[in-house]
């Protein structure tokens, strides 16, 4: 099997831009949503981290399913 390198990078820097993306839009927010993140219980960011993976996984199943 190849590794794609140039997709896996791809994918990175898109994650890169979609990470940057809520820090360049609202930086004034910024301080105020990682104070609310840090009081949260470890079980409850663990369960959004989860779901996060959860709802990509589907998006990209979904489109490799039907690309």
């Amino acid at each position: 099997m190849h590794f794609d390198w140039k997709i896996f990078l791809t994918a990175l820097g898109l994650a890169f831009i979609l990470e940057g993306l809520p820090y360049f839009l609202a930086a004034e927010k910024m301080p105020e949503v990682l104070r609310a993140l840090s009081e949260r219980r470890p079980r409850e960011l663990r369960a959004l981290g989860l779901t996060a993976m959860l709802a990509g996984l589907a998006l990209i199943f979904i489109l490799r399913a039907t690309g």
